[in-house]
């Protein structure tokens, strides 16, 4: 699996990629005077779909947003059921 992240502006999309298909996506905005990360839409293509490709995708973003000293809000409602479980993303979980 491989990801790409093609940024444009003050936003991009993740995409991840096996060998031959796009699996799915993940489209981000940025709002660098307020260090933040906004996670818009989580997309993942329907014979990708149940195997965590979603989580994988969510994971990359806040890698990202790590790597920036960015927080993050998801207002993908998958987004936020993703990051809502997890234990390590205290740090950088924006809420409402």
């Amino acid at each position: 699996m491989k990801y790409d992240n093609i940024k444009s502006g003050n936003g991009g999309v993740i995409t991840l990629n096996n060998e031959t298909d796009e699996v799915g996506r993940l489209t981000y905005t940025i709002f660098p005077e307020e260090n933040k990360m906004i996670i818009s839409f989580v997309l993942v293509h329907p014979k990708f779909e149940g195997r965590g490709m979603g989580k994988f995708l969510v994971d990359e973003a806040l890698k990202f947003a790590r790597e920036n000293n960015w927080k993050v809000y998801p207002h993908c409602s998958y987004a936020r059921s993703v990051m809502n479980r997890m234990n390590d993303v205290e740090d950088i979980l924006l809420q409402r």
